[in-house]
């Protein structure tokens, strides 16, 4: 008898034991996206960081809400409830609804053909669709523009959009293909699965997040776009409210088209916050090592040869033309160093510093939305997205009021003007940094604090570490945002400063397209060496 009830008491205590190994495996397995700060002051010091940052980043939104109040409900009712609102808000939604998705769908199959299947000359075609990143949107229009000056309406600006904004879905993508463990695939394969199973149902879903960010990318610059659309006489909310503020002056009218164009910017982001979801994207352990196997595409090299001719023809041959022929006509004389030399030289000083200022105030919100994420963490994130939507025209006209009236020593001061790169270029530098922490497994982290690293020390030696090109490509990306930034510059730049863009719109604006040229030229010089550095760093972070 005593014999059984120990049996039973030791059974008793192993089933207890099993049941909190168990737990313990379940706590680790469902902790695996969590932070190694949870409770800690580091993590309430992260939080602030990006509190500071979401609270600046908002301030457009409250000169706009401030507004909205200053003039009453009857106004506002009149200003938004017309028919312009609404027929802007069609084309909208016509052309985000068309681009994005002819965008996605273009850049995914250009990734998969130069990076998984036997086309010729690889590496040169890689860097042929990321090299139309160093023409800025509005060049693009002007060249199109010349080509074929009866270019105008929605599917010209579908067009231009497309070719223009297309590198940005596609860096990532290409990247992300690289990295991806081919082992996966050969083990769909063994089970039975055709090649095109094996794309739609194993690589596809690993694209997701790559996907996603590339695509807010691109939806929030069509939101915010000026120049392109101006040129082929395609109305958007931003033409429209650029045109309130220099053509009619009417502030109040074009605040309250800035309210409705914070709400669409509002609606990606729920979209992209629901569609995005909860998965988890990164491993431990490198995988396989071996490269992924190239696919022979046989009868169809032909016309994958003819797609990336034409979209190379498209995006870079026109521009260039164009470019080519203005030069031209123009001959020595408009190469004049004192006025592109200084605008050239004063370019890179604001884009340098611009970009790895907007990367050290994404860093917080990056490192947060990946590892601590929560409720409160995603209206912070919301906060550092949006203002990406913005005109700058808007933020502009913000920061402007604001210095006038607060802080009149600011007024016009570079410190001005580079709050107001970093707020346009946020969602640049956050996409990269977001995508670079989710691919660094939290597990690293944990195995420092382990070996008697503090919090901040792990995370410094793990994911900082691994997280550095993504870092590098932000403030390439913001770098060269800021290099082709027109309206906020125009606005807020101190006397004397002139940029390439500011130079090249003013010229062209007063139709002396030949002047513009060298301008326009060397915008795309200063963006080169940017574009090639992130194409190195996304193939450096595959290990190539």
């Amino acid at each position: 008898m005593s014999k059984s009830v120990e049996n039973s008491e030791c059974q008793a205590i192993l089933l207890q034991d099993n049941r909190q190994t168990a737990q313990g495996a379940q706590r680790l397995i469902s902790g695996g996206r969590q932070s190694i700060f949870s409770g800690s002051t580091a993590l309430i010091g992260l939080l602030f960081m990006a509190s500071i940052v979401a609270l600046i980043s908002l301030v457009p939104l409250g000169f706009i809400a401030w507004v909205t109040v200053d003039v009453g409900w009857q106004t506002v009712v009149s200003l938004v409830f017309r028919a312009r609102v609404g027929d802007l808000l069609v084309n909208t939604v016509l052309l985000e609804s068309t681009a994005v998705p002819i965008t996605v769908a273009l850049a995914v199959a250009l990734a998969w053909l130069i990076e998984r299947t036997n086309i010729p000359l690889p590496n040169l075609w890689s860097w042929l669709m990321v090299t139309p990143l160093a023409v800025p949107a509005f060049v693009h229009s002007y060249a199109w523009i010349g080509v074929s000056p009866g270019m105008h309406g929605l599917w010209s600006a579908v067009f231009i959009s497309v070719i223009a904004y297309f590198p940005f879905i596609y860096l990532p993508i290409a990247a992300t293909l690289r990295r991806l463990d081919p082992a996966i695939e050969d083990a769909a394969a063994s089970l039975g699965l055709g090649p095109w199973p094996v794309f739609f149902r194993v690589v596809l879903p690993q694209l997701r997040l790559a996907i996603l960010g590339g695509a807010l990318l691109v939806a929030l610059h069509l939101l915010s776009e000026y120049g392109l659309f101006v040129m082929i006489r395609f109305d958007t909310f931003a033409t429209a409210i650029v045109d309130q503020f220099q053509s009619a002056y009417n502030s109040t009218a074009a605040n309250m088209l800035s309210g409705v164009l914070v709400l669409c910017c509002i609606l990606l982001l729920g979209l992209d916050n629901w569609v995005r979801g909860n998965e988890r994207y990164a491993r431990v352990g490198t995988g396989s090592i071996r490269p992924a196997q190239r696919q022979s595409l046989g009868l169809y090299l032909i016309p994958a040869l003819l797609l990336t001719t034409l979209v190379t023809i498209l995006s870079l041959g026109v521009p260039i033309f164009t470019l080519l022929r203005w030069l031209y006509i123009g001959g020595t004389d408009i190469w004049r160093m004192d006025t592109v030399g200084n605008a050239f030289i004063q370019s890179i000083l604001l884009a340098l510093a611009g970009g790895v200022l907007a990367m050290l105030a994404a860093a917080p919100m990056a490192w947060l939305s990946v590892r601590a994420p929560g409720r409160f963490q995603r209206i912070l994130e919301a906060c550092h997205y949006y203002v990406g939507s913005l005109p700058g025209v808007v933020v502009a006209l913000s920061l402007v009021t604001i210095t006038v009236r607060l802080f009149l020593p600011l007024y016009q001061t570079f410190a001005t003007l580079i709050i107001a790169y970093i707020l346009l270029f946020l969602p640049r530098a956050m996409v990269g940094l977001r995508a670079s922490v989710a691919q660094a497994p939290v597990e690293l982290e944990r195995a420092a604090m382990s070996l008697g690293k503090s919090p901040t020390r792990a995370v410094w030696l793990t994911t900082m570490r691994l997280a550095a090109p993504g870092a590098a490509a932000s403030i390439a990306l913001v770098a060269m945002g800021i290099t082709n930034e027109l309206t906020a510059t125009l606005m807020l730049a101190p006397n004397g400063v002139e940029t390439l863009a500011t130079k090249f719109w003013s010229l062209t604006s007063e139709i002396d397209y030949v002047a513009a040229a060298p301008h326009a030229v060397m915008m795309v010089v200063l963006s080169l060496p940017l574009t090639l550095l992130l194409q190195a760093q996304s193939k450096r972070t595959a290990g190539q």
